[in-house]
């Protein structure tokens, strides 16, 4: 038996969070958060920590578009830490597309009933890997990691909140161009993609990488070369090529 609560058809504990904003103090409610709005809340133990960092807050940030696309308002991660480490962690980051909420003092992780104790890591009190989807303060929807040893990581992702508010919804394609400064194809290429609005990776020849990486990854020595998802797609006429089946196949 899991011993965090589920708490969809509640209410959210209603708490103040101390936030930074700009260099100064300012106050949020519950309220201001979730009051007359759709937010998804995904909480996990700390700022800076592996599977935070390399996995679930990057991938909120990068599906948030398509969250907004159906009727998401904002998504917030939140933590029992500092509003000095959130605000540092969301910069190095670059998580521009998901508020950062310190829950310094635990409370609303309390109210939640997902504190937890995490002292034999040197954490102290932290909050449990959890998601959960709040309309107008009420929770409808609660993704709870499974109650075993350690950290575990599975239901409390972006993909598996965004298959349970549209099953159907279409997300970017992660896409890496390797490039070198000056080069007309490759402004091509990205304005290729910039027009089409997708979001791209680019690899930057001489700060990122070396020709031999190029070759040995594609057998060519010219750039852009560009990856869509793990497969190699070619230059900027194959780029050009691929995007056009690429509508066609999605009219």
């Amino acid at each position: 038996m899991n011993r965090f609560p589920n708490r969809e058809g509640q209410t959210v504990p209603s708490v103040t969070f101390r936030t930074r904003v700009d260099g100064d103090w300012r106050d949020v409610s519950s309220d201001e958060l979730f009051k007359g709005r759709t937010v998804v809340l995904f909480a996990l133990p700390g700022a800076f920590t592996p599977t935070c960092s390399s996995t679930h807050l990057p991938r909120y940030n990068e599906l948030a578009p398509v969250f907004k696309e159906n009727g998401v308002d904002e998504i917030v991660c939140l933590s029992v830490n500092d509003a000095f480490v959130m605000d540092a962690w969301g910069e190095q980051q670059e998580a521009e597309n998901v508020r950062l909420i310190p829950d310094g003092n635990g409370e609303f992780s309390a109210g939640m009933g997902m504190l937890v104790d995490k002292s034999d890591l040197g954490f102290g009190q932290r909050s449990w890997r959890y998601s959960m989807l709040v309309k107008d303060g009420v929770i409808e929807k609660m993704f709870i990691e499974p109650d075993v040893p350690g950290d575990p990581f599975e239901v409390s992702d972006a993909d598996t909140m965004l298959a349970y508010i549209n099953p159907q919804a279409r997300k970017p394609q992660a896409i890496s161009m390797i490039t070198k400064p000056g080069c007309p194809y490759c402004a091509r290429a990205k304005e290729m993609l910039r027009q089409r609005g997708m979001d791209f990776e680019e690899v930057v020849l001489g700060r990122d990488a070396t020709i031999r990486s190029v070759r040995a990854m594609t057998g060519k020595e010219t750039v852009p070369q560009v990856f869509v998802e793990g497969r190699y797609i070619g230059d900027s006429e194959a780029l050009e090529a691929w995007l056009e089946q690429d509508e066609a196949a999605a009219a």
